[in-house]
């Protein structure tokens, strides 16, 4: 019998924008973090007689979803940064790099090109809450540790 193990807590990384700052990201305050590749790598093309022509598809853009509590620490960088980008010149928008790593399960992401979908939604409700901020990249690169 083969046994793995896995926790949230081996998953480290950075944020990274050149003008406005860094933040050293532990997973403190964050329920969950999705890295989701947007481009499909593969069409099938079928002719009148059923042949397939397969294409091969180029592309990394992806997005990165942070959901953490509203109360957070990223929560508050994220919207620092959100507020400040959208004062910076336009050239910046999209200035933001990441690096998430899980030692648990050997995997990598490289991600360049990060700029915010939009701010996420803001719940009031009789306790805390979990925020949503979806970022868009437009270069998502796993990489074995």
């Amino acid at each position: 019998m083969e046994l793995t193990t896995y926790s949230f807590a081996d998953l480290a990384g950075s944020i990274n924008h050149p003008t406005f700052g860094s933040y050293l990201f532990d997973g403190t305050g964050v329920g969950s973090v999705t890295v989701s590749k947007a481009t499909d790598r593969t069409a099938h093309d079928i002719a009148a007689d059923g042949s397939v022509m397969v294409s091969k598809i180029a592309g990394n853009n992806g997005t990165v979803t942070i959901e953490c509590q509203q109360t957070s620490a990223i929560h508050k960088w994220l919207s620092a940064w959100f507020n400040a980008l959208w004062q910076l010149p336009t050239s910046e928008w999209a200035s933001t790099s990441m690096t998430l790593r899980n030692t648990a399960t050997g995997t990598r992401h490289i991600i360049s090109g990060i700029s915010p979908q939009k701010e996420p939604d803001t719940p009031y409700q009789s306790q805390g809450q979990r925020v949503s901020w979806t970022l868009m990249c437009a270069e998502v690169t796993n990489l074995p540790i």
